[in-house]
């Protein structure tokens, strides 16, 4: 089977789609159904998928060489006929007539308040045609599934739900392997808490800056809350919490953190704290599960499918409430390794080879 894929989420700093896009693009060809796969991005077919995760990205020709670039779309157009055309990130190309989309989340239309006005009009505008002329549409839980099929009046037996994956670089590490990766941020392993996420309303890093707040002042000295992410929208007051937080000592922003750090600040990690409200799938839990970091999440959505009896759960607009998980999570040992314990297991039955398996099963299907 030939496969091409819609690329436009490889870029330098890969989010969770970008991941999903990558991971696909690495793995679909060690599966013996595949014939090859081709990526198209950029308006373009893309020979050298790695230009897209440098800063330097895919050369821009001339404007001015318009005869050159027209002849480029029609010979690249060609090259993709009889393939199947998965969008991995909600779209189909408007060209591609039939194909697989996979939709992550309906956060735009569960909250979209928490969403660009740039990217609501987007979703308005290529959201449903996409999904009218897919064959097959895949979902990262059975949570999304159903919202997907009850939203969209889809027939159930054109939605799969397929689950993400875990990489193998997510692993425990002994604490001398770590410090050379903690150094320089000033963390200390087993002495810190970590959230890895975007600053939006969605995420509750606000109540989670709250709730922290309400642990005892020696225990934020000496377990200092981490935030790892990447600017959103809507985030002035969170952004005057986070200054404040960090005046005080006890909360340590690091904004963006290059991919290749992540696994050994999820390791070092004595806490992982993941309060969104909605998701899609929430890798971050089980990364840091595999990282053998007990995890507090909130009890919405599609986690507690993905996360099942491994994680301690709160409401986040709960604070008192969630303030006192925090401590249990910090300092009850017995609990903490009964949790570790279970989320090495958990993150273990979710593994990337797993997903390209039952992707390309919904391919032959999307096929047949």
């Amino acid at each position: 089977m030939k496969v091409a894929l819609w690329g436009d989420s490889l870029q330098p700093h890969l989010t969770g789609i970008g991941r999903y896009t990558l991971e696909l693009l690495r793995g679909l060809p060690d599966d013996p159904r595949i014939e090859s796969v081709a990526l198209w991005a950029r308006e373009q077919l893309v020979a050298e998928p790695e230009r897209l995760l440098s800063q330097k990205g895919l050369p821009r020709p001339p404007k001015y060489l318009r005869r050159w670039r027209r002849w480029r779309d029609w010979r690249d157009w060609r090259a993709l006929e009889g393939r199947l055309f998965h969008g991995p990130n909600y779209f189909l190309p408007r060209r591609v007539e039939r194909g697989v989309v996979t939709v992550h989340d309906l956060s735009v239309i569960r909250f979209p308040e928490t969403h660009s006005a740039e990217r609501l009009r987007h979703f308005a505008r290529d959201l449903l045609p996409s999904l009218e002329r897919a064959v097959h549409v895949i979902t990262d839980t059975e949570t999304v599934r159903q919202e997907v099929i009850a939203e969209f009046g889809l027939a159930a037996d054109k939605v799969s739900a397929v689950h993400l994956g875990v990489g193998r670089n997510f692993r425990p590490r002994a604490a001398d392997d770590l410090a050379a990766v903690l150094a320089p941020f000033g963390l200390t392993p087993g002495a810190y808490g970590l959230s890895v996420s975007t600053l939006e309303p969605r995420k509750r890093i606000a109540e989670l800056i709250a709730a922290w707040r309400l642990l005892p002042a020696a225990t934020r000295a000496r377990t200092p809350l981490v935030l790892v992410g990447a600017k959103g929208w809507q985030d002035e007051s969170l952004l005057a919490s986070i200054e404040r937080g960090a005046a005080e000592g006890w909360l340590r922003p690091l904004g963006y953190v290059p991919e290749a750090a992540l696994p050994e600040l999820y390791a070092g990690a004595r806490l992982f704290i993941y309060p969104s409200i909605y998701e899609g799938f929430g890798l971050p839990p089980l990364e840091a599960m595999a990282s053998a970091v007990p995890v507090v999440v909130a009890g919405r959505s599609c986690l507690p499918e993905v996360c099942g009896d491994a994680a301690f759960y709160v409401d986040p607009d709960d604070l008192d409430g969630f303030a006192v998980t925090l401590g249990q999570a910090l300092e009850d040992e017995s609990q903490r390794c009964r949790n570790v314990t279970r989320g090495l297991a958990r993150a273990a039955a979710f593994r990337w080879e797993r997903c390209i398996s039952k992707t390309v099963d919904v391919y032959e299907q999307a096929a047949r």
